[in-house]
């Protein structure tokens, strides 16, 4: 009787057993279920991404690997990258670029630092007009503006070269000259990202507490003391910021040479990097050295933010 009974009260708990282990088991399924569901929403995107982002990249740096000059297509993993050394045009094309950059760049920089400035001024009125008047250019489609562009600075009927005779000088063969189409393109590009920049250098004006220029006055600090020592410090950071965006920019410039100048001319005086590629993948179909050009400027671009970014690291170190 008392095996009996102890058996017959330990019969319950062993029937309990199974129905909470699967309750434990459901518990546990329906968190890591809740768990997953972000993911479930992010799927799509990680899908397109996927598709229309990682594959062309893994996809061009297989292709700058061939040789796409025959039929079909062969692995050739030097023939790219070794021509790259030896191509003049692509040379060219690089001392094109990097002419804007070091020029252009700078300038465009300076007027924003400037232009922000004076729309920061509590003396401007009607201050939103003018910071939406100057930031109006980016909303401009690349293509409308650069031939606008071109019609200014034509060298027969355009508006530049009638405001020169205006002032009795003589007219320049904007587009034909070498030297004067560079600086159209340079001309062309500041009018379009030097209020971006400004806009973006407003916002750092506008985080810089005006304590600090109080502190200064009271000090006896001149405004250039002021600029120097307080504004220019604390605007760094924003600055360098604009640089890489303007390097990653200049790295990739197309349009306005393409169109203002016909496709990089005279001679290839306006050619740049992003013209090159285009003429070698889209024009000559040679896919594979368009790659390696791509890779080439992309690296290129990679490499001076870093040293923007490492420069500026170390001197606040």
């Amino acid at each position: 009787m008392g095996a009996a009974t102890r058996a017959g009260l330990q019969a319950p708990r062993t029937r309990g057993a199974p129905a909470a282990a699967s309750s434990e088991a459901g518990a546990g399924w329906r968190r890591r279920r809740h768990a997953l569901a972000p993911y479930w929403f992010l799927l799509p995107f990680f899908l397109v991404f996927g598709v229309f982002w990682c594959w062309p990249i893994i996809d061009s740096a297989l292709l700058s690997l061939q040789n796409t000059r025959v039929n079909p297509w062969a692995w050739n993993i030097g023939i790219n990258w070794r021509r790259l050394l030896v191509d003049r045009a692509f040379q060219e094309a690089l001392k094109n670029t990097l002419i804007i950059l070091v020029i252009q760049v700078p300038v465009m920089l300076a007027l924003a630092t400037l232009l922000a400035l004076a729309l920061n001024s509590p003396l401007l009125k009607l201050r939103p007009i003018y910071r939406f008047a100057f930031f109006a250019p980016v909303v401009v489609s690349d293509v409308a503006y650069s031939v606008v562009f071109r019609l200014l600075f034509n060298g027969q009927f355009g508006a530049v070269n009638h405001g020169l005779a205006a002032l009795g000088l003589a007219p320049v063969d904007w587009l034909h000259d070498p030297n004067a189409a560079m600086a159209t393109i340079m001309v062309a590009v500041t009018w379009r990202w030097t209020g971006y920049n400004a806009i973006i250098l407003l916002a750092g004006l506008q985080s810089i507490p005006r304590d600090l220029y109080e502190a200064a006055a009271i000090d006896g600090a001149t405004p250039a003391d002021k600029f120097f020592r307080i504004t220019l410090p604390l605007l760094k950071p924003i600055l360098i910021f604009c640089l890489v965006l303007s390097i990653i920019g200049t790295m990739q410039l197309f349009t306005e040479p393409w169109l203002i100048t016909e496709r990089g001319g005279p001679g290839g005086a306006t050619e740049t990097l992003g013209t090159y590629l285009y003429k070698q993948g889209f024009v000559s179909l040679n896919f594979g050295y368009a790659a390696a050009i791509a890779y080439t400027i992309a690296a290129m671009a990679a490499v001076m933010a870093a040293l923007n970014l490492m420069l500026t690291r170390g001197r606040k170190a």
